[in-house]
């Protein structure tokens, strides 16, 4: 009765695929390239990055922005925080000037 019951793995119904054939592959041995006793090639040069005044306008455009967009988010994320902590301080003074004029009543 208190024995577990392993569950057997079903078997399946309707149309079943045969199994993928796997091929072996053949080892290609290469044949060691002599030594090259020339000079290496030159690195390539790395391109400059020419900054023009449109651009350089751009980017401290964007910088702005973002800058701007971020501070936005966090000043309201910040009062956000400060208006429920006023509110719940304030909700806390009402309920214990109702406890404490209850309590005066009787």
């Amino acid at each position: 009765m208190f024995r577990p019951k392993v569950p057997t793995m079903p078997t399946p119904t309707g149309l079943v695929p045969p199994p993928d054939v796997v091929e072996p592959t053949s080892v290609v041995q290469h044949q060691p390239t002599p030594l090259q006793t020339s000079a290496p090639a030159p690195a390539p040069a790395r391109p400059t990055i020419q900054l023009t005044p449109g651009t350089a306008l751009a980017l401290v455009g964007g910088g702005t922005a973002v800058v701007l967009v971020v501070g936005t988010v966090l000043v309201s994320m910040l009062l956000a925080v400060a208006i429920t902590g006023a509110s719940v301080a304030v909700c806390a003074l009402v309920i214990r000037s109702l406890i404490t004029a209850e309590a005066k009543r009787r």
